[in-house]
């Protein structure tokens, strides 16, 4: 069974730091592109990073550009969302998701094949 799970949310103030998880199982993160999606309240879900599998290349929204790190270990079949000087506006539920498909930039949601079920992050002081 193909499966991926999220960990590492929770509340934060705002500056701060998380490091979100995504534990891969059923399939091999390094052979697929795996990215790092949120979803704010009445917002559209947002693409925030994604790491390729033919190259490692990491992509990044400009909102988080210099401020979010992604990485992927591939002896825990795992890929990692690093998350620096958070700002309340990057509070949403954060989900990974694995693409076959995409393999420059970020790609549209509709382009991943499967998806964890998120964890929520909130930056408030």
């Amino acid at each position: 069974q193909l499966q991926l799970v999220e960990s590492g949310g929770g509340l934060v103030q705002p500056g701060g730091s998380l490091r979100l998880s995504c534990a891969a199982s059923g399939f091999t993160v390094a052979y697929y592109t795996i990215g790092w999606f949120r979803q704010a309240p009445g917002k559209e879900r947002e693409g925030v990073s994604c790491i390729t599998s033919s190259d490692g290349s990491e992509y990044y929204a400009d909102s988080v550009k210099g401020r979010f790190t992604i990485s992927r270990d591939n002896a825990k079949n795992t890929v990692y969302l690093q998350m620096n000087s958070l700002k309340p506006e990057d509070t949403a539920v954060y989900s990974c998701a694995a693409s076959s498909i995409v393999d420059y930039g970020l790609g549209m949601p509709t382009l991943y094949d499967y998806w964890g079920q998120g964890t929520q992050v909130t930056v408030s002081s």
